[in-house]
């Protein structure tokens, strides 16, 4: 067998949401030994918070992000996919970011500035080529929104990779992964409800589109007046909120499987608060909260199941989640408290804190790594192709 026919190498989500259980497992973990002098600071041109913070945003966020999109879009307007040697290059590309995130301060300018564009500026190049390529056969009429928001992800690299505009870099990537998982909230928790307890929850057009306009408009909260950008925040928060409580999450809540995707929906309402706040009251709040907010609580809570869900479901097996899947995602929940809950109440334990979360993301990817990466690397239990 060639190597790209290998099933590894068939849809993007196996290489992929492989490489995010690798990332999530190990850059939270080499973050806590670098800011505790464990280990030295990677030999980047960038400081070592700006190199945790694009890692976790661009080396484990994207993985994600890029194993779901090339699967979904290739459903979404009923194409074959990129597979085989196009696969193969974006691993590659993305691998060389990752060595170039940590070496490249020794390279000369250009071979790291090549390996910090290239992953990113081809795979959002493939992804625009399919949605705009064939739009008309694209059975969701508002992926308009990922037309917008791929290309900002470029802008907001460019950003958290520079000294003057950290901060901004992190409010846009903040914004545009905010965007990316409220519609595909929408999109699966309207099926996971119909499917799992047979009821519909609130779609309503305007509301929805209005929350997902003025996502969009948050993407560029950096470059807003404070005062803007908080009181946007709090509009965002509010709609959020109230869409929740008709979403019925007292059902959702007996299911860990699904229940976890009501709390990962719950944090960006309350990273959205954190930032109200942060502009009206400048609360004392220990480290950087609304981050990680977002960081252990929307992505820690939510990616877990999707891996879980996807991995499974895409390769023919039964969506069931086990007890081990279930001790995984209680294993997520715990490390985003032992991360944003704890330091508050006893901040003079905060380098425990740090360390005890980092081994929450250590075991719980790890977990899914022994468990999924067989699954990524087998052919499809049906029969199917791919």
């Amino acid at each position: 067998m060639h190597l790209t026919a290998h099933p590894f190498w068939l849809v993007g989500f196996r290489p992929f949401f492989a490489l995010a259980c690798l990332a999530g497992l190990g850059l939270p973990l080499l973050w806590v030994l670098i800011h505790l002098g464990a280990l030295p600071a990677p030999a980047i041109p960038v400081g070592a918070l700006q190199w945790h913070a694009h890692e976790m945003f661009f080396g484990f966020g994207w993985a994600v992000l890029g194993g779901f999109l090339l699967t979904a879009t290739k459903n979404w307007v009923g194409i074959r996919g990129y597979h085989g040697t196009s696969l193969v290059f974006l691993v590659a590309a993305w691998l060389f970011e990752r060595v170039g995130m940590w070496y490249g301060g020794r390279w000369p300018a250009f071979a790291f500035e090549l390996s910090s564009k290239l992953f990113l500026a081809a795979i959002v190049a493939m992804l625009l080529w399919t949605l705009v390529r064939h739009r008309k056969d694209d059975s969701y009429r508002d992926n308009y929104f990922f037309l917008l928001i791929l290309p900002a992800f470029l802008l907001a690299k460019h950003l958290m990779l520079s000294v003057e505009h950290f901060q901004v870099g992190i409010a846009m990537a903040t914004g545009l992964f905010r965007v990316a998982f409220l519609v595909m909230l929408e999109r699966t928790l309207s099926q996971f409800m119909k499917g799992i307890f047979q009821v519909e929850i609130l779609r309503h057009a305007t509301l929805d589109k209005a929350i997902k306009l003025l996502a969009v408009a948050l993407v560029g909260a950096g470059f807003m007046p404070p005062a803007a950008a908080a009181w946007l925040s709090l509009l965002l928060a509010l709609l959020l909120a109230g869409r929740f409580f008709f979403w019925k999450p007292q059902l959702a809540l007996r299911r860990i499987d699904l229940g976890i995707m009501y709390l990962g929906y719950a944090a960006i309402v309350l990273q959205l608060l954190v930032e109200f706040l942060g502009q009206v009251a400048a609360p004392a709040w220990v480290g950087a909260v609304s981050t990680h907010v977002f960081g252990a609580g929307v992505m820690g809570l939510i990616i877990p199941a999707m891996l879980i869900r996807i991995a499974k479901g895409h390769t023919g097996r039964k969506v069931v989640f086990d007890a081990i899947d279930k001790a995984v995602l209680w294993i997520m929940i715990a490390a985003f408290l032992l991360r944003v809950v704890a330091p508050q109440l006893l901040p003079q334990h905060y380098a425990l804190w740090l360390v005890l979360a980092a081994c929450g993301w250590l075991a719980g990817f790890g977990i899914l790594a022994w468990r999924l990466i067989p699954f990524l690397l087998q052919a499809r239990i049906d029969g199917k192709e791919h």
